[in-house]
C-alpha cells in the first residue's frame, strides 16, 4: 500500500518539472481563487473570461518582438488588460452602454486580433502554446514571476479586503467614508488582470480563468460566509492542481486541460451534492415538511 502511494502521489515530484509545475499551481490556486470569489459576488462571473481574451493581443505582441521571452509577453499582457479594461470602462460611461456589454465587445476584438497576430509570426504549435500554455515548461525564471505576481496579488488584495466587501454589499456607504468605489474596482480588475496574466504560460489564455472561476463557484455550494468561500475555494483549486498534474503525469493528459476538468468535475459534484443550493439540498428542504406534517397534525 506505501509503495503504491509512493508510485502514484510521490514519486512523480522527483522530477524537476513536476516540482515546478506544482508549485507554480499552488501559487496561482492561493491569488485566484479569492478573485473568483469576489467576480461572482459581484454579479461578474463572465467578466474574468472576457479579461482572460483581452491579454491575448499583448502576449501576441510580446511573442512577436521576443519569441518565448515570459516577461515580454507578461508585460504585453498586463498592458494589453488593462488597456481593454479602461476602454471598456470609458465606453460604459461615455455611452451609458453597460460595462459587461462593452467588455464582450472588446473581448472578442481582442481574441481575433490576439489569433492573428500569433499566427502571422509563428507557427499553430506557437498558437497552441499562448492559447492553452504548458504548466509542465515552467522554468525558474517563469515559477519567479509567477510566484512574484501571486504574492503582490495576495498583498494588495489583503490591503483592500475591507473596502472590497463593502463595495459588493452597499456602495454608497463606501462613499459616504470618502472611499471612491471607482478606484476600488479599478485596483481589483488590475489584479485579475495580474493573475490571468500569470497564468497564462501555465493554462493558457483561454483556461487561465478556470483555476479563478470554477473553484469559486463550487465553493458557493458549501458555505454561505465570504471567509468560507474563500477558504474552500483555495483548496479546491490547490486539489485540482495537484491531482490534475499527477493525472497528466500517469496518464499522458495534458496537464492544463487536466487540472481544469477536475475543478469542472467538483462542481458538477458540489452542484448535485453540495450543503447549500445543490439538487439534493433542495430535495431534503421538499422532504422535510412532508416528514414532519404527521407530528404536526396529531
Amino acid at each position: 500500500m506505501l509503495a503504491l502511494i509512493d508510485a502514484w502521489l510521490i514519486a512523480p515530484f522527483d522530477y524537476g518539472f513536476m516540482r515546478r509545475a506544482a508549485v507554480a499551481g499552488l501559487a496561482l490556486s492561493l491569488a485566484a481563487p479569492p478573485l473568483g470569489v469576489f467576480l461572482m459576488l459581484r454579479g461578474m462571473s463572465l467578466i474574468g473570461d472576457a479579461m482572460a481574451h483581452a491579454i491575448l493581443p499583448g502576449v501576441a505582441l510580446g511573442f512577436l518582438f521576443a519569441g518565448f521571452s515570459l516577461p515580454m509577453m507578461s508585460l504585453g499582457g498586463i498592458l494589453s488588460g488593462l488597456l481593454v479594461a479602461l476602454l471598456a470602462g470609458s465606453v460604459s460611461r461615455l455611452t451609458g452602454h453597460r460595462e459587461d456589454s462593452a467588455m464582450a465587445s472588446f473581448f472578442l476584438m481582442s481574441l481575433a486580433a490576439g489569433v492573428m497576430l500569433v499566427s502571422m509570426g509563428g507557427s499553430s504549435v506557437d498558437l497552441t502554446h499562448v492559447l492553452f500554455g504548458s504548466i509542465l515548461a515552467v522554468d525558474s525564471t517563469a515559477l519567479a514571476l509567477i510566484a512574484g505576481i501571486a504574492s503582490l496579488i495576495v498583498l494588495v488584495l489583503a490591503a483592500i479586503f475591507r473596502a472590497l466587501v463593502v463595495d459588493c454589499l452597499d456602495p454608497l456607504f463606501l462613499r459616504g467614508q470618502g472611499v471612491r468605489g471607482g478606484l476600488v474596482h479599478g485596483v481589483f480588475l488590475g489584479l485579475v488582470v495580474l493573475n490571468l496574466t500569470a497564468g497564462f504560460q501555465t493554462l493558457g489564455t483561454l483556461m487561465a480563468v478556470g483555476l479563478m472561476m470554477l473553484p469559486a463557484t463550487t465553493a458557493r455550494f458549501w458555505s454561505q460566509r465570504l471567509e468560507g468561500l474563500i477558504a474552500i475555494a483555495i483548496v479546491i483549486a490547490i486539489l485540482a492542481s495537484l491531482f490534475g498534474l499527477l493525472l497528466s503525469y500517469h496518464l499522458g493528459l495534458p496537464s492544463g486541460p487536466s487540472i481544469i476538468l477536475l475543478a469542472g468535475m467538483a462542481y458538477v459534484l458540489s452542484a448535485l451534492f453540495g450543503r447549500q443550493h445543490s439538487v439534493m439540498a433542495r430535495l431534503r428542504r421538499r422532504a422535510t415538511p412532508l416528514e414532519s406534517s404527521p407530528s404536526s397534525t396529531s
